[in-house]
């Protein structure tokens, strides 16, 4: 019995499994009228009993997307009922006057107000009885809804009146998300977003893990990435499923660490080119962490690894806009009709494009396990280049260097826009499509080296057999330095630290393999942000510099607040070894060589020696123009570009930049 990781994608779910032997793995389109039913196909075809199964999913992310979530009530305080509306007044497009908020996920109909206050300092200003938390859950039950958010003010300080909330609407047959459950922190807004975003998806969540939990084989345990990077048990993501919400893309981050650092890149950008969008994050010895996202419009304020996303990816469906100019995405052709290529839709998309162009194999397609049908392409892109005034090749070469600027700006985004130079990190690629861009990509940046680890295009499945069981609790404290000392700050850890261990107790972590971070949210008084600080030593001296270091400036003299306590608690678990070769040959065997075949570059016509990944060995290298195929994706070498595979079976590629 193994350890399984399995990753459901907008267009395929991989599922890859780690045994003494090596890998075992599977790659099947998605369902996504039913992602589990792809994902139990999966299983079933690995032709393994799982000891357990860690799964990442899109499933909570995308019922807040395609807004196909729960019919959703809001409860707070009476004269508060608003609040999730109002939001903010920052405008994300300022000078746009014709800019309009998303919708509200909860409708007026749909919010209600209950008697009840506590104040800023925690203490009862005025009573929720039990007969008017009835009275109110009966209310919401009639008005429709299926899932209520409660998010009462300072609830963080003293939760009774939520947790009796909470009895009578679940007594009332409501799914209930409570914010004092959900988040324990001020910022009224932002606390009632993460739960209403929390209570929208969680009856999707309900039953889609539910399905999946009773048809686990042999009853096998199953847990769930979160979007922070770590696990957590099923039965934890079904009472916080928003916490998932960047469950997929957080697993090939995770994935990337590991690697990168068993192969000696500690600096590494990441870039994950599904089929459905492009995912980008920096790292630098670490995981990037933010602390909150927009999803839907609302902002979601749970730790997440750093990801930014864009709608580019195989998928991606080129068109033209008004005035003629080549686009490709954000939409997508999905898993169904998909491609053009995959014989159903009549779409074009990246994939189309790189399969005209001669960079994908149909004989060699997931292995050979699934049909292309290349003849469906000439007509179509001849269809697109005259709409366009171009060639039928320059359209398919304008497909994909539209999609690669798109990946480009995204990249510039965690890189150059927050004061790094791509040119001092390494581009470690996956995704099924990521191997096809990167070395372009590298090159635009300024990159000398690409990294494509082995099975890049179920790569995301990976990193859940590299994750630890995590689990982040947060507290507001608002304590003051001029009233706290550093000995009275580390006691007030003393009872969240009590509730994380219970917590992790209960997910199964024996004591000896857990690990405590204790992290503060301190800011000088009268500031409106925070900055995340570890608890060091001198935590106060520690926020100086820091600040400093942010802003260019620091005042010693000025009292430091003590916002937020934090603790990210890390259960260690058992992760697959990384063994490198001992041995290394520069010539490619014949086993290896396919033979080879024509390509376009830059609208000439090229050969271009194609390889079997399975058959490369440590040392092996490779100039290009070649390709490297393998089950889950194929890997594109241009012209000056070479390619030497690592004692790991890392393809590492030096892009021939300066």
């Amino acid at each position: 019995m193994a350890v399984v990781g399995v990753d459901t994608g907008g267009t395929f779910t991989d599922i890859i499994c780690r045994r003494d032997e090596g890998f075992l793995v599977v790659k099947l389109p998605s369902t996504p009228d039913n992602p589990a039913r792809a994902v139990l196909a999966g299983l079933a075809r690995l032709g393994v009993l799982p000891r357990k199964v860690l799964h990442g999913s899109t499933v909570a992310t995308n019922a807040l997307l395609e807004r196909k979530g729960a019919v959703t009530a809001y409860v707070g305080n009476a004269g508060f009922e608003d609040v999730i509306a109002i939001g903010r007044q920052n405008r994300s497009e300022l000078y746009d006057l014709s800019s309009r908020k998303e919708p509200c996920l909860v409708p007026e109909a749909l919010r209600f107000g209950v008697p009840g206050r506590v104040s800023a300092q925690g203490k009862v200003l005025e009573d929720l009885t039990p007969e008017q938390a009835w009275q109110a859950a009966q209310t919401v039950a009639d008005s429709g809804a299926t899932s209520a958010a409660v998010c009462l003010l300072f609830s963080f300080l003293k939760p009774e009146h939520e947790r009796l909330l909470g009895q009578a609407l679940a007594e009332a047959g409501l799914a209930v998300s409570l914010s004092s459950d959900i988040l324990a922190e001020f910022r009224e807004y932002e606390r009632a977003a993460t739960t209403v975003a929390n209570a929208y998806v969680a009856p999707v969540m309900e039953a889609y893990l539910g399905e999946l939990e009773a048809n686990m084989p042999d009853g096998a345990p199953l847990s769930v990435m979160q979007s922070s990077g770590g696990l957590s048990a099923a039965a934890q993501a079904r009472r916080e499923p928003v916490r998932t919400i960047l469950s997929g893309p957080a697993g090939g981050v995770v994935a990337a660490l590991a690697v990168g650092k068993a192969a000696g890149f500690e600096q590494l950008i990441t870039f994950d080119m599904g089929g459905t969008s492009t995912d980008v994050s920096l790292m630098d010895g670490m995981l990037s962490m933010a602390m909150e996202t927009r999803i839907a419009g609302l902002p979601v304020k749970t730790p997440m690894i750093d990801i930014h996303t864009v709608g580019a990816g195989g998928g991606s469906l080129a068109s033209l806009d008004a005035g003629g100019a080549l686009l490709v995405g954000p939409q997508s052709a999905g898993a169904d009709p998909g491609p053009a290529c995959y014989g159903k839709g009549e779409g074009l998309t990246v994939t189309d494009a790189n399969l005209f162009l001669g960079r994908l194999s149909p004989e060699r397609f997931l292995g050979g396990g699934m049909a292309l049908y290349p003849e469906r392409l000439p007509a179509l892109f001849e269809a697109l280049g005259q709409a366009a005034g171009l060639s039928a090749v320059e359209a398919a070469e304008g497909v994909v260097a539209v999609a690669e600027a798109a990946m480009e700006r995204a990249i510039r985004v965690i890189s150059v826009e927050r004061g790094h130079d791509p040119a001092d990190f390494a581009l470690l690629s996956f995704g099924g499509a990521g191997g096809l861009h990167a070395v372009s990509l590298a090159r635009l940046l300024g990159v000398r080296k690409v990294v494509v680890p082995r099975h890049p295009g179920l790569f995301s499945a990976l990193g859940m057999l590299y994750a630890d069981v995590v689990r982040d609790f947060s507290e507001t404290v608002m304590a003051a330095s001029d009233k706290t000392d550093i000995f009275e700050l580390a006691g007030l850890f003393g009872p969240l630290e009590d509730k994380v261990r219970e917590a992790m107790a209960a997910e199964g972590v024996p004591a000896a393999k857990l690990v405590l971070e204790r992290q503060l949210d301190m800011r000088y008084r009268g500031q409106s942000h925070e900055i995340p600080i570890r608890f060091v030593a001198d935590p106060y001296t520690a926020f100086h510099s820091r600040h400093e270091a942010v802003f260019g400036f620091k005042n010693p003299r000025e009292v430091v607040e003590v916002v937020t306590l934090r603790i990210r608690a890390r259960g260690i678990t058992e992760k697959p070894p990384f063994v490198e070769a001992g041995h290394f040959v520069a010539a490619v065997a014949d086993a290896a060589k396919l033979g080879e075949k024509p390509l376009v570059w830059k609208t000439r016509d090229i050969g271009a020696m194609w390889y079997d990944r399975e058959h490369l060995q440590a040392g092996n290298r490779i100039t290009g123009p070649a390709l490297v195929a393998e089950t889950s994706a194929t890997t594109f070498v241009p012209p000056k570009a070479e390619a030497v595979v690592d004692g790991f079976g890392n393809i590492v590629i030096e892009t021939g930049v300066e």
